[in-house]
């Protein structure tokens, strides 16, 4: 059995190249997805398909509706949503992947710092699992298996 996990969560970083290595080294089926992680082209992916918008607001509207479709698509395929939420970035698209997922049904484990308990705390209590880090998640993926 392989299950699809969407990694939801800001893309400045290599928090998910982290997940899908932990995974095959402990030699999980699991496939991976999640949004767009190349910045310019989900800031331009609205322009490039519809083209050149009349100012930024547009731009944004256009991108925004492409990146949501995209989104919407693959958390609908996705068994399981993993969604990490981070101390550097600002995790506006991270809480909205994380209560859509939660909304949909879709199993849900929250990664988040010590830091950020009280923040998340109503969103934790809506996820099924949360923890605080990323081998903790996998660990959390592994039982299923086991």
């Amino acid at each position: 059995m392989e299950l699809i996990v969407y990694l939801a969560g800001q893309i400045h970083d290599s928090w998910r190249e982290e997940i899908v290595s932990k995974a095959r080294e402990k030699k999980l089926p699991l496939k991976f997805v999640g949004p767009q992680t190349n910045h310019d082209l989900s800031d331009d992916i609205g322009e490039n398909i519809l083209g050149e918008q009349p100012n930024n607001v547009y731009k944004d509207d256009a991108a925004s509706s492409i990146n949501n479709f995209r989104t919407q698509v693959l958390m609908q395929k996705a068994d399981i949503v993993i969604a990490l939420f981070g101390e550097k970035y600002k995790q506006w698209n991270t809480a909205m992947d994380a209560s859509v997922a939660i909304t949909m049904n879709k199993p849900t484990i929250i990664i988040r710092p010590e830091s950020l308990i009280h923040p998340l705390k109503e969103l934790s209590n809506k996820a099924n699992v949360t923890v605080e880090t990323v081998e903790q998640a996998i660990d959390v993926l592994g039982y299923i298996f086991e």
